[in-house]
């Protein structure tokens, strides 16, 4: 069932993907390709592919393919281009899962292939593609199997001839074990797989960087031949348009300087940080060609090494990488290699080999700022982190070799371990960008949120609690009152729970893994309230007389004032999670420790937060209460799981008592016997001063 999910999955990604760009109209579907055929377009004239207004950003050998093709492409414009791009996407995931480095369970082979698919429509080039109708998925599909073609034969080879043994073909020449077999290969697959690499070449000049990698390898005769390819596909291009030749590869040098500037943040290549970091001139080109060189030479190095042990994929996926930050215009829909690296395996603990796979998968589906946090120290890291990523995958991150006994048996990470920093700080921030976004897109109807703020009034004057008014005017006509209100509400929300969450990290492991994972929950329920129940505050609500402190006197009259800052949807506040954190910071305290003012000053935060959010007019006291029950339920949900896990994070009574409980939990699990542990209970504990568990139990 969950392989048939998966493959609905794929497909329904595959149609919403096709489907946004089909009901666009055909004027703005497929823009650059529109360009290049339509009535002024740089196919359809007899001109330079270079010179008009929306120049050809293809090489000439490019577009000497396409030009048969614009009659076609013209009349079958949207469905036909769209179909035939899908099935290019579909083959690069079918060839990427079927490349995995075995020996690959069953299971995990037949789950690879619709896994591959959706991470692949998800992604950032394949969704530029798409709407760009861009042929860039061409050549990663040509260089993928030109690689692979008789790539893991050739490894298998140079191992029997290491060894003595070869296969049954390689015995029937003794002394010379694989030498036919391996002949064979270099004259057919060998042969083949160059000449695809070369005819990428030609379309997409940085995918060179395979000829030498070829070569490397010992793959010689496809590394020739790739390059003789490459060399007859441009020499064709210089024979039929001269003119165009010398622009793109003199003039422009490979392509640099057409289409957009080679500035934008889109262009992810070395070329285009050096350019946005204020370089430019003879510097910044002999700066460029250190670093590209220096790169290449890199990802070459490690990449014969993850080919000579047999990992051919993760060896293409590191060239690939080392390609684009190389290039000179690495745009979006270039930069496909990058999510290929998501196959290399790093670290040697279970809870350390899922960080990269995430970076990666983040980093090709989500926008660089989205990783980062909004301060300018960290915005070059959030314009630049595709090429970061890329420029990690080719130079630096270690993949494990499979030949290392951490590849099939990486160390267990378990409920005493502490995560890796690096995760739970990247699964943070884009938890926090997804709040947001969510946030500020739901429902923000004007009428339906003042509708629903009248039936709150209403339900809390029916129980006489409706006690916002009054506190709202008592902290308006009061200066030192009103200030200390809405620097409170502004600071203390994050302050605190990041606060206590870097301590737990820091300090309990075990009560920091229970407590994120209620959080996160809670978090997630109110962002539901916030969707199904638009609800306009007090201080949005006209004719109802409240103030709002902080922004002074509003215009209410106005129809757009819901935008208010236009930073986020005005209209969530049910539940508010000013109050729900607040209160997950009051169970914490109470997890961590028994000081009884320690404790006195977590139950006064939540209290002072509900009278805070209402003196404001940001919140009714309803409000409160959602946020209350939203943490209740995130703390529910947290201990329903840990039982299924089929166990609880330990309790810990006091500072001190965090070391000595984890060395009694190791001490059990070699004696056949059972322990107490005293102390408070935890969520997804149980209640009782005494717990016993079996030995061997955490």
């Amino acid at each position: 069932m969950a392989l048939v999910g998966l493959w609905l999955l794929a497909l329904a990604l595959a149609v919403r993907q096709a489907a946004a760009v089909l009901r666009l109209p055909q004027d703005e579907r497929l823009v650059d390709l529109f360009a290049w055929i339509g009535d002024n377009g740089v196919l359809r004239v007899h001109g330079s592919l270079y010179d008009g207004e929306t120049p050809f950003t293809g090489t000439p050998f490019a577009g000497l393919v396409l030009k048969p093709l614009t009659r076609a492409a013209e009349q079958g414009l949207g469905v036909a281009w769209t179909l035939g791009t899908m099935l290019l996407v579909a083959a690069v995931g079918v060839v990427a899962a079927r490349a995995l480095p075995g020996p690959v369970p069953r299971r995990t082979a037949l789950f690879a292939v619709p896994v591959a698919l959706s991470l692949l429509v998800l992604s950032v080039p394949v969704r530029n593609t798409f709407h760009l109708g861009q042929t860039s998925v061409l050549p990663v599909l040509l260089v993928l199997v030109g690689w692979l073609l008789g790539g893991e034969q050739h490894q298998r080879d140079r191992s029997a001839e290491h060894t003595g043994r070869g296969g049954p073909l390689a015995g029937a020449v003794r002394g010379k074990p694989g030498s036919l077999r391996k002949k064979a290969v270099e004259a057919l697959g060998g042969k083949a797989g160059g000449v695809l690499i070369g005819v990428a070449g030609a379309l997409q000049p940085a995918t060179l960087l395979f000829v030498p990698l070829l070569w490397l390898t010992g793959r010689r005769t496809a590394a020739v031949s790739g390059a003789g390819t490459f060399l007859i596909c441009t020499l064709a291009g210089w024979a039929a348009m001269p003119d165009d030749s010398w622009t793109y590869w003199i003039h422009h040098v490979a392509g640099v300087g057409l289409g957009d500037p080679a500035d934008a943040t889109a262009n992810q290549s070395l070329h285009g940080a050096l350019l946005r970091a204020g370089l430019h001139g003879r510097p910044e080109a002999v700066l460029l060609v250190v670093l590209v060189a220096a790169v290449s030479w890199l990802a070459l190095r490690r990449a014969v090494r993850y080919a000579r042990d047999g990992q051919l994929l993760l060896a293409a996926a590191v060239v690939g990488c080392a390609a684009v930050v190389a290039s000179p215009m690495a745009w979006q829909h270039q930069q496909l290699w990058v999510l290929l690296a998501v196959v290399g395996r790093v670290g040697r603990r279970t809870g350390d080999r899922v960080v990269w796979p995430v970076f990666v998968v983040m980093v090709m589906t989500l926008d660089g700022t989205a990783l980062v946090p909004k301060v300018a120290a960290f915005g070059v890291l959030g314009e630049n982190a595709v090429l970061l990523a890329a420029v990690l995958a080719s130079c630096a991150v270690p993949f494990v070799l499979r030949t290392s006994p951490a590849w099939a048996d990486p160390q267990p990470s378990g409920p005493l371990s502490r995560p890796n920093l690096m995760l739970e700080l990247l699964l943070i921030r884009v938890g926090y960008w997804a709040y947001s976004y969510v946030r500020g897109h739901a429902p923000d109807s004007r009428s339906l949120a003042e509708g629903h703020g009248h039936q709150i009034l209403t339900a809390e004057s029916f129980l006489h609690i409706d006690m916002e008014h009054s506190l709202n005017r008592l902290a308006a006509r009061t200066e030192w009152l009103r200030d200390s209100c809405d620097t409170y509400y502004t600071t203390f929300h994050f302050l605190v729970p990041i606060a206590l969450l870097g301590w737990l990290y820091a300090r309990r492991v075990p009560q920091y893994r229970a407590a994120r994972t209620a959080l996160s929950f809670a978090t997630l329920l109110g962002l539901v309230g916030f969707w199904l129940y638009p609800l306009a505050p007090p201080r949005l609500l006209p004719g109802q007389g409240y103030i709002d402190t902080a922004h002074g006197p509003q215009d209410l009259s106005n129809p757009d004032f819901g935008a208010l800052t236009q930073l986020s949807n005005q209209y969530a506040a049910m539940p508010s999670l000013h109050v729900g954190w607040s209160l997950w910071c009051t169970i914490v305290v109470f997890m961590i420790t028994r000081n009884r003012w320690l404790r006195a000053l977590g139950v006064l935060y939540p209290l002072l937060t509900t009278y805070v959010v209402m003196a404001t007019a940001n919140h009714y006291l309803l409000d409160a209460a959602g946020g209350v029950a939203v943490v209740a339920a995130g703390f529910y949900v947290q201990r329903r799981l840990a039982r299924i896990r089929g166990g609880a994070a330990p309790a810990e009574g006091g500072p001190a008592a965090g070391a000595g409980r984890a060395a009694a939990d190791a001490d059990t699990r070699t004696e056949p016997a059972t322990r107490a542990v005293p102390g408070p209970s935890l969520p997804g504990q149980s209640s009782s001063e005494d717990r016993r568990a079996p030995a061997g139990q955490d």
